[in-house]
């Protein structure tokens, strides 16, 4: 039995960590199956087939609110073990990060052809895309509109299934954050961008358009912030034509 006094040594150190590190990671996946049982228990009579658009809609953010709820908590855990959390690229902050939608594209289409590459190159956001959709236009005459509100828009927007998304002229993809920043307003991927906010974004035009007007949601939002007032439009067919710079790896390669 170890000195009560004693220093625990490098080994003991590394097995101490080890230890944090499996409690949280057994604690994240607890967290992950608690919503989904959450979610499934919380109105064991729903039914997507009999549902209508508000019941769809509703159920679309309570599902996003128990998801960002379970990012919150798991942001916490990872700062317990250690784990890195994401954040803006070079801003030493951590500004609010708005995270890829785990959805396969169906309306949007590569330019090339729908296979499975292009579909990954929508997701990624580096090639244009087409299709239906709708066009989110937020005014801010006193700049009362700050990050949250547009990450709570791209939040509401991926829950209802958009498919690609493009705001303020920047095609949104798997690292997009949108912070608060000193003298310079919002900023997206390092680029500052100034009112009125317009998020374009293809997906189910009727969906989209429903998620946005459901009580509490984005189109609530930004009315209750001094001065800000909403516009959207619907499209039969739209086109995103911005995109994203093809990453390059830096250790990766391919194998054999």
């Amino acid at each position: 039995m170890p000195d009560p006094g004693e220093v625990p040594g490098p080994r003991e150190g590394v097995w101490a960590r080890r230890g944090v590190r499996m409690v949280t990671l057994v604690l994240l996946a607890g967290l992950g199956f608690g919503g989904v049982i959450a979610v499934r228990s919380a109105a064991p009579s729903f039914s997507v087939a009999r549902a209508g658009p508000d019941q769809l809609a509703a159920t679309l953010r309570a599902i996003g609110a128990a998801d960002r709820s379970l990012a919150a908590q798991e942001g916490r855990l990872r700062q317990v073990a250690g784990v890195p959390l994401l954040g803006a690229p070079g801003s030493g902050r951590q500004g609010p990060v708005a995270p890829v939608a785990p959805v396969a594209p169906t309306s949007a289409r590569a330019t090339p052809g729908p296979d499975d590459a292009d579909e990954v190159a929508v997701l990624a956001g580096t090639v244009p895309v087409t299709g239906p959709g709708l066009e989110l236009t937020i005014r801010d005459p006193k700049g009362s509109v700050d990050a949250s509100v547009l990450l709570d828009a791209l939040q509401e927007l991926r829950d209802a299934g958009a498919e690609a998304i493009e705001i303020a002229g920047v095609r949104v993809g798997v690292s997009t954050y949108v912070a608060d920043h000193p003298g310079l307003g919002l900023v997206v991927d390092g680029r500052s961008i100034t009112a009125p906010y317009v998020l374009r974004v293809i997906g189910d035009a009727h969906t989209l358009d429903r998620a946005l007007r459901i009580p509490g949601g984005v189109l609530d939002t930004v009315a209750a912030r001094e001065g800000a007032q909403t516009g959207v439009r619907t499209f039969v067919r739209m086109q995103i034509r911005t995109v994203r710079p093809t990453p390059s790896p830096r250790y990766a390669r391919p194998a054999g």
